[in-house]
């Protein structure tokens, strides 16, 4: 590998700053919304847009020939084998109502495997960071303001807590829904935060023992996912129910016992 993971993670880690402070100024004047997406209720903000531009600039002025997928623009296709997988905020609804649970995420691919994953916490300043480095243990380094993260220990599938979250698509969120009315009386409580990338920051530092949801892109979960893999977590995209991929991650242990549980509880397509 010609550029080592630790690199790309610090470069995403400069520029999910500078993006994060740009987010909270105009927080402060006011969030107005630019458009909606796949229904009424899927949003884009000025400051989604405003981020997502500052963010491809500045990874592509520090490296010019990247590739870049992003949630608001076009694909930019480049000749490095690094591409950067984008989502200027991660929790965008709770952004417009003034909710504390938004992030940005940036992941960096290299030759179609993410190495180096950056969540930043731009409400409450918390850094999540994940990179590839084969020479530490458990394969990488996942931290939290420097702070290493590990999962959450063993538990019963009756005591574990659980988040999820649902879809743009009245249709879907009644399938969700079913599944959530199910999965409830099996588990200690569910949670939906709202930000995919942060519930998944969340399984990393042992604040969650699970998440699953369907309908999220691979901008949500890129750099989350890493973090908590990394941390020691697994996850796994399954057909959903309601037609769409279904993100499933958890501690390694216990795993197989979380993927059933959304099997019985009609998470699945399968």
């Amino acid at each position: 590998m010609s550029v080592l993971p630790q690199e790309l993670g610090d470069l995403a880690m400069r520029v999910a700053r500078e993006a994060a402070t740009l987010i909270r100024e105009y927080g402060a004047r006011g969030v107005d919304v630019a458009a909606t997406k796949s229904s009424d209720v899927d949003i884009v903000t000025l400051a989604d847009r405003a981020a997502e531009d500052l963010i491809r600039d500045r990874l592509l002025t520090a490296r010019p020939d990247d590739s870049v997928l992003g949630e608001e623009g076009d694909d930019v296709v480049g000749s490095t084998g690094v591409r950067w997988i984008v989502d200027p905020i991660d929790g965008t609804v709770n952004f417009l109502y003034g909710l504390q649970e938004f992030a940005v995420s940036i992941a960096a691919e290299v030759d179609g495997e993410v190495v180096a994953g950056v969540v930043l916490d731009a409400a409450n300043d918390r850094a999540y960071q994940g990179y590839v480095d084969p020479a530490l243990p458990g394969g990488g380094s996942a931290t939290r303001d420097g702070t290493p993260l590990a999962v959450r220990g063993p538990a019963p599938v009756a005591q574990r807590l659980i988040a999820t979250g649902f879809s743009y698509s009245a249709e879907k969120r009644a399938v969700q829904a079913a599944a959530t009315a199910r999965m409830l009386p099996l588990v200690r409580d569910i949670r939906r935060h709202g930000s995919c990338a942060l519930e998944l920051c969340h399984v990393a530092e042992g604040a969650l023992d699970g998440y699953v949801e369907e309908g999220v892109n691979l901008w949500d979960f890129a750099a989350g996912g890493l973090v908590a893999r990394l941390a020691g977590a697994r996850l796994v995209v399954l057909p959903g129910a309601g037609g769409t991929d279904l993100v499933v991650c958890g501690p390694d242990h216990g795993f197989d016992e979380l993927v059933d549980l959304a099997r019985r509880s009609g998470f699945t397509g399968e």
